[in-house]
């Protein structure tokens, strides 16, 4: 009986999503009021960000902040949002 059990490493699949993910982001390092301090507040860097495995999970991430407006959906790990609290190892990604 052959694996049909979903891995994550579609390329397709994961090129896709990323693409239509990137719609729904919060904040755009490319808006003309994105602020200095946001680079510091990215997704990546928050301590309730947890990577998805996979090749989606070089980029994306799963909000598990219960004050954040986002928690519990994938976030990109360039965005950021007002409940971020930094890592206390200072790592990103």
């Amino acid at each position: 009986m052959p694996d049909n059990s979903w891995t994550g490493d579609d390329r397709e699949h994961n090129d896709e999503c990323h693409e239509r993910w990137l719609q729904l982001r919060n904040r755009r390092t490319d808006q003309p009021d994105y602020r200095d301090e946001w680079f510091d507040e990215q997704c990546g860097g928050c301590r309730f960000w947890v990577a998805l495995s996979g090749e989606l999970g070089r980029d994306w991430g799963l909000c598990t902040h219960p004050g954040s407006a986002f928690d519990g959906r994938a976030r990109f790990e360039h965005d950021g949002c007002d409940s971020f609290a930094v890592r206390e190892d200072g790592s990103f990604g």
